[in-house]
């Protein structure tokens, strides 16, 4: 069984989280940088299905070279293999030449299972599991709220669903599977994890070196600032009838819900 998990370095969530000068970007100085939430859920459910069913893990992370520390923890927690695609600038590039770029390698690695967090901490569009199943041409499931490998094409997910309920499907292998948090407990990385780390391979490629001509669009920002608190509290003082009359007339003509 081969497992490849799509792991982001995101914001960590506890971090103070300030706009840069020129308010198209945050300041990176100080900013402490983890693994995105719901891609650590996706690489305990590999690992889980290694030990269960044998086979190897390899992590995938598409950015600069700081989100080599993701994948070196992914390594550490048990994962067999890591492959840096190197692009300082991959913020800029829209999901779909994101995906592009992830599937110029994994298309040749034959993997039968791609696991991904539902969505990434900070853009949060929960569309590159989905993408990567149609350019790969291979099923897919979202939301998935566990998983159980019936024979060797076939896998069973346990997928969320509105208002509390679950379904069960049964999806051909090969396929890609992005994970709901919450379906395990993620480890902790072992010293001995963290030892046998350091002889695992991670391989960096260039995607500047890739051949991806005409294949990628970026985005841009215009502006990144934070909103502007407009609440205001409004006293009512009086007798009952005068607070009543007041609080009716503010309804009826300020916020306008009578």
């Amino acid at each position: 069984m081969k497992i490849c998990v799509l792991i982001k370095q995101v914001p960590d969530t506890d971090s103070v989280i300030k706009i840069s000068s020129d308010q198209i970007s945050i300041e990176m100085e100080g900013l402490t940088l983890t693994t995105n939430e719901s891609d650590s859920y996706a690489l305990e459910e590999a690992l889980l299905l290694k030990e269960d069913q044998g086979g190897e893990v390899t992590v995938l992370s598409l950015g600069g070279e700081s989100c080599q520390q993701v994948l070196k923890d992914a390594l550490a927690k048990g994962a067999d293999k890591a492959i840096h695609l190197d692009d300082d600038d991959y913020k800029d590039l829209d999901i779909l030449s994101a995906a592009k770029v992830m599937v110029n390698v994994l298309k040749d690695k034959e993997f039968d299972i791609l696991f991904s967090g539902l969505q990434s901490d900070d853009i949060g569009n929960a569309q590159l599991g989905l993408i990567l199943a149609e350019l790969l041409d291979t099923s897919h499931a979202s939301l998935v709220m566990g998983t159980e490998i019936l024979d060797e094409k076939t896998i069973k997910v346990k997928q969320e669903l509105e208002g509390g309920w679950f379904q069960w499907s049964e999806l051909d292998l090969p396929a890609s599977i992005t994970i709901q948090s919450g379906l395990n407990k993620p480890r902790y990385a072992s010293l001995r994890g963290i030892m046998m780390m350091k002889r695992k391979p991670l391989e960096s490629i260039k995607v500047s070196e890739l051949n991806l001509e005409n294949t990628t669009s970026k985005s841009s920002v215009n502006k990144l600032y934070i909103p502007q608190k407009t609440k205001e509290t409004v006293f009512i003082q009086g007798t009952a009838d005068q607070v009543v009359d007041g609080l009716l007339e503010k309804l009826t003509n300020d916020i306008k819900v009578l």
